[in-house]
């Protein structure tokens, strides 16, 4: 049976927090936590989601085209060698059908915009960072039997906000169908957590949304500006210390209901939504529209 290609947009809204880790190193900063120190708040990018979403597809046995091993990225070159270079990259590839790609084959390059794409994320609350020494049990130098000292970056407690789009008009050049925005929900909920190394754990998805529109022109905005973190304590340090005011998201996607299909979610039971000053379920604010769990 042929497989569906989307033909609807969507809008994601994703939150998860941080717990003493470093959710993105910045290699200018001696892979400090990327920072925005003006506004004090803690900075993803786009590209490490989409490095968790090809990691998690890759541990499934998924074909992916951008790929590492042992830590070193693997040339464009050198997969489709792997594969062989008459293969259909779109069929065989789901990164690629997902966010796109450059791939040199013979002497023609072909060139696909990702139909999924993310704004780099921040945290909803101000983060403190915590720097540790750290003591290697190899030595640096034969010369040195000491082993080499370098510096661990942390931070204390990140509640990070992204935001992202699935285009239909892009989706048809990249044949993306919807089991491909099935695992892409799948892998929200999961990839991070199975991602864990010494740097990364900490890490939990608390709120996925995908709200899918009835057409393939609807785009309604970043619905991160709908959303605000309210700190129970003082310098949060956990996920009890916060809660997720949605009260202006359920109001703005309400107010915008004749233009959604369905909205397909997750919410981790820890996470304490609040809306209208009250402590609700995700089904009490968005129990009018269509709602799938992923």
């Amino acid at each position: 049976m042929e497989k569906k290609i989307i033909d609807k947009n969507s809008e994601i809204l994703f939150t998860y927090d941080a717990k003493l880790c470093n959710p993105n190193g910045d290699p200018d900063e001696e892979n400090r936590p990327r920072m925005d120190w003006e506004k004090e708040i803690n900075l993803v990018s786009d590209v490490r989601v989409k490095r968790y979403i090809r990691d998690y597809a890759d541990d499934q046995g998924i074909p992916i085209y951008v790929r590492k091993i042992e830590g070193k990225s693997v040339k464009p070159e050198e997969v489709i060698k792997s594969v062989g270079e008459d293969i259909d990259e779109l069929e065989t590839f789901i990164d690629i059908r997902l966010f796109g790609a450059t791939i040199p084959i013979k002497k023609e390059t072909r060139t696909y915009i990702g139909p999924v794409q993310f704004n780099w994320g921040y945290s909803l609350n101000k983060v403190e960072l915590l720097e540790a020494s750290i003591t290697s049990h190899f030595a640096s130098d034969e010369k040195k039997q000491q082993g080499a000292i370098g510096k661990d970056y942390r931070v204390k407690y990140s509640f990070i906000a992204f935001s992202g789009i699935v285009s239909a008009r892009r989706a048809k050049e990249t044949r993306l169908t919807e089991d491909d925005l099935k695992f892409l929900d799948r892998a929200m909920k999961e990839a991070i957590p199975l991602q864990a190394t010494r740097s990364k754990i900490g890490q939990y998805p608390r709120l996925y949304m995908r709200v899918e529109y009835l057409d393939d022109k609807t785009l309604l905005g970043d619905l991160r500006d709908y959303v605000k973190l309210i700190e129970v304590v003082e310098k949060p340090r956990k996920i009890e210390d916060v809660q997720l005011d949605i009260t202006d998201l359920a109001e703005f996607l309400h107010k915008n209901k004749n233009v959604i299909s369905k909205i397909y979610y997750f919410k981790h039971p820890e996470l304490c939504l609040v809306c209208g000053g009250n402590v609700v379920d995700f089904k009490d604010a968005f129990g009018t529209f269509e709602l799938e769990e992923v």
